[in-house]
Parts: structure tokens; sequence; C-alpha cells
């Protein structure tokens, strides 16, 4: 049997915001929008369909992203050309800084809802030999 993630809703303060948010910063584009959803597609085909709900309501989530090398840089570039707070540890105890586990690099972040979003080039554990 075979089960492939297809989307997860994510809960936003305002959908537009987080959705756009999150594109610039990661170069992709907004790929749907209906009812109360922003839909934004990753490369494997999962979306991430952003929904605007009271923000009392929001139960903070963490959505890990691997990207390549290249991408990595960009979106780190953009992380701190905007100022954006960043961490290389989940705690937020190593401020304005990547971490290098597993071979790879890593960065924390906020998004506008308050997810902590992380960015990885290689995932936990390693690439399989």
């Amino acid at each position: 049997m075979s089960v492939d993630l297809n989307h997860t809703i994510v809960h936003a303060r305002d959908n537009r915001e987080s959705a756009e948010f999150f594109t610039r910063l990661l170069g992709l584009e907004i790929t749907g929008e209906w009812g109360p959803f922003i839909a934004v597609a990753l490369g494997n085909g999962v979306t991430l369909d952003f929904a605007t709900i009271p923000a009392d309501s929001i139960t903070p989530q963490h959505y890990a992203f691997l990207v390549s090398e290249e991408e990595f840089t960009a979106a780190y570039a953009r992380i701190t050309e905007r100022g954006i707070e960043h961490y290389a540890d989940p705690q937020r105890k190593q401020p304005g800084t990547v971490n290098h586990n597993d071979g790879g690099r890593g960065v924390y972040f906020m998004d506008p809802s308050g997810h902590a979003m992380e960015l990885i080039t290689v995932p936990y554990g390693g690439w399989d030999a």
C-alpha cells in the first residue's frame, strides 16, 4: 500500500500574509485559492493550504522543509536581508546562525503566525548509503 501526504492546513492570522511570507522566502508561488484557503505547492506534490482563523485559536506547529544547498543559501540570504530572527537550534538558544548537523545546514525561524519553520539540507540521520 502506498500512502502519500497530499496537503495540510496551516492556521494563520492572515492566510495571504503567511502564504506570501513563505513563498517570498523560499522562491515559491501561490498555486491556488479556493474557499478560505491559499495553497502553496511543494516540490513533492504536497500543498500547504493556509487558512485564516482567529489568532487566539492558533496552536503553534513545527514545519520542516528539506531544501537543496542552493535553495538554502538563497533562503538564508532572504532571512538575513529581512532581519528575520533565526536560530541554529529549536530551543532558540543560538541566535543569528545556522547548524551543521549530519553534514548539512539547518536554520529555525518563526512565521507571522508563530509557527516554527525549519530549513535543512540533509535529512536527520544523513542520507541513506
